[in-house]
């Protein structure tokens, strides 16, 4: 999944996005609210972490306009603000959550991961397809009970699968929720992770997990007798 880090602290903005990728996000970040809000109308992102205290226009106005744009990708706010009034202003203009500086990490992560089960829809944090089941807070994968070894890439374009079981993902869409924007992405980046984890699920005895649709991208398919967990 990829988040937007919009933060105009140098330190705390890189720390923020090495900690991200290090629990397996796509990161990018942006110092200042126009930057911010340009790069959050462009970008179909999970989600949004958002600093009030910004160069150039704050984050309320930054979220004023990207809610007036009809985005409606979650938000978390950062702030020094502990004051009930701040919170209810930031929640009112449109923020998913709020959290106070200073905070660890963990929490914060913990924050990240909620918002994101809830922009997809999930209650809970494993998704069980078939034989196989998705752990979202650990970022794991297993076929009847056994872990399947993915590498970072892999298991993020399987877990993006896994959150739009039953739905066709283009290889664009793909490509933007899985690299971050500062990353180079090869035309055949996709098509090749997908092999490889088809190759790793054969092993398991799944070979129809993952299903091309041609000229239009790849589905999962949710097994008849499973809900929409």
């Amino acid at each position: 999944m990829r988040v937007l880090v919009v933060e105009d602290s140098l330190r705390l903005r890189e720390s923020l996005s090495e900690g991200l990728r290090l629990a397996g996000y796509a990161v990018d970040a942006a110092a200042d609210g126009p930057d911010g809000l340009a790069s959050a109308r462009a970008v179909e992102y999970d989600l949004v972490i958002l600093d009030i205290m910004l160069p150039g226009f704050d984050g309320t106005e930054l979220l004023r306009r990207l809610r007036e744009s009809v985005r409606d990708t979650p938000v978390l706010i950062l702030s020094a603000r502990d004051r009930l009034e701040h919170r209810v202003e930031g929640l009112r203009l449109g923020a998913d959550d709020y959290l106070v500086k200073p905070f660890a990490f963990e929490e914060l992560l913990a924050r990240v991961e909620a918002l994101c089960r809830r922009a997809h829809r999930r209650a809970r944090n494993q998704i069980v397809v078939g034989a196989a089941t998705l752990d979202l807070a650990g970022k794991t994968c297993s076929v009847g009970g056994r872990p399947l070894t993915l590498t970072p890439r892999e298991y993020a374009i399987l877990e993006f699968l896994f959150l739009n079981v039953g739905a066709v993902v283009s290889r664009t869409r793909l490509e933007e929720h899985v690299y971050a924007g500062d990353r180079q992405v090869w035309s055949n980046a996709i098509d090749s992770a997908i092999a490889a984890i088809r190759r790793k699920l054969v092993e398991f005895g799944l070979r129809d997990l993952i299903r091309t649709r041609r000229g239009s991208g790849y589905i999962v398919e949710r097994h008849p007798e499973e809900g929409a967990a």
